[in-house]
């Protein structure tokens, strides 16, 4: 019963999402991997988002930079290496490590292109722990919708943006100041994502650049303050180590039981050659 009420909870975010990567597929601008569907896509004019964020003051004046491992995000993850800034990526689905911490110093000359993808990033960067003391100036995240009126924003639906961003409010790394920017296509701007059905571990966007404008969205959406457990599923903490080594420490800590979310039927995995490629390019 749990499951299916969490199905139903968010089927309105899963139309939005089908209408969307459908939308990508039609008009001709999905990019690989394909199809778009089940992913945060790659899409015709992924670079000159990522060239147009480059150009704000907030990423210019980052020294550290948190971005998305996904497909177009690459240029993102190229001009934050290529602008001597520090690089935060997490691992593909947090299942071998948690984040990788890499700048340019620690990239042979001429491999930032190769250390953008996430093959790469794992090739050249450090291990980041839970304990290490760092502050992420700016947030980059993938998205498959975003309202640019009110900055919500719809994921691919697994979850991991949540998750990286609790775990960075854990650490003291970030907090409400810090602005989140997402990159897309415009056929990926909606305005009918639903602030009343939205819950308390959605992360809002602050700023959107797609490849043809910048849209500040002045956000009033609460960012999440944590990982909420309560909303943590146990299919998914089972997939994350991680997230199961930070609980035991905070049950350890506080010699209190976390409580656990509702049992729910996870989302299989979308990887491909073509992404495996992308990893090598």
């Amino acid at each position: 019963m749990a499951s299916s009420t969490a199905a139903e909870a968010g089927a309105w975010k899963w139309a939005i999402r089908k209408r969307v990567w459908d939308a990508l597929e039609a008009d001709g601008v999905a990019r690989a991997p394909r199809p778009a569907h089940h992913r945060i896509p790659n899409f015709d004019g992924a670079a000159a988002a990522a060239d147009l964020l480059g150009r704000l003051e907030v990423f210019l004046n980052a020294q550290c930079v948190k971005v998305n491992p996904d497909s177009p995000q690459k240029q993102v993850r190229f001009l934050t290496l290529s602008g001597d800034k520090k690089l935060l990526t997490p691992q593909p689905r947090l299942t071998t490590e948690f984040f990788s911490v890499l700048d340019s110093q620690m990239i042979p000359t001429g491999c930032i292109p190769e250390a953008s993808t996430p093959a790469g990033a794992a090739k050249y960067g450090r291990p980041l722990g839970l304990d290490e003391k760092i502050k992420v100036d700016l947030i980059v995240i993938g998205s498959v919708a975003v309202d640019p009126n009110s900055g919500a924003r719809l994921g691919k639906g697994e979850g991991f943006a949540e998750l990286e961003y609790g775990m960075l409010r854990y650490m003291g790394a970030i907090d409400d100041s810090t602005i989140i920017v997402t990159t897309v296509h415009d056929t990926q701007l909606v305005d009918n994502i639903p602030l009343e059905k939205l819950q308390v571990h959605d992360v809002p966007v602050d700023i959107i650049c797609t490849p043809t404008q910048v849209i500040f969205t002045n956000t009033t959406i609460p960012k999440p303050q944590g990982i909420y457990w309560e909303k943590l599923s146990p299919e998914k903490l089972s997939q994350i180590r991680v997230l199961r080594e930070l609980k035991a420490r905070i049950e350890h800590e506080t010699g209190t039981k976390l409580p656990c979310g509702p049992s729910v039927k996870l989302p299989q995995p979308q990887a491909s050659k073509e992404e495996e490629l992308e990893c090598k390019s």
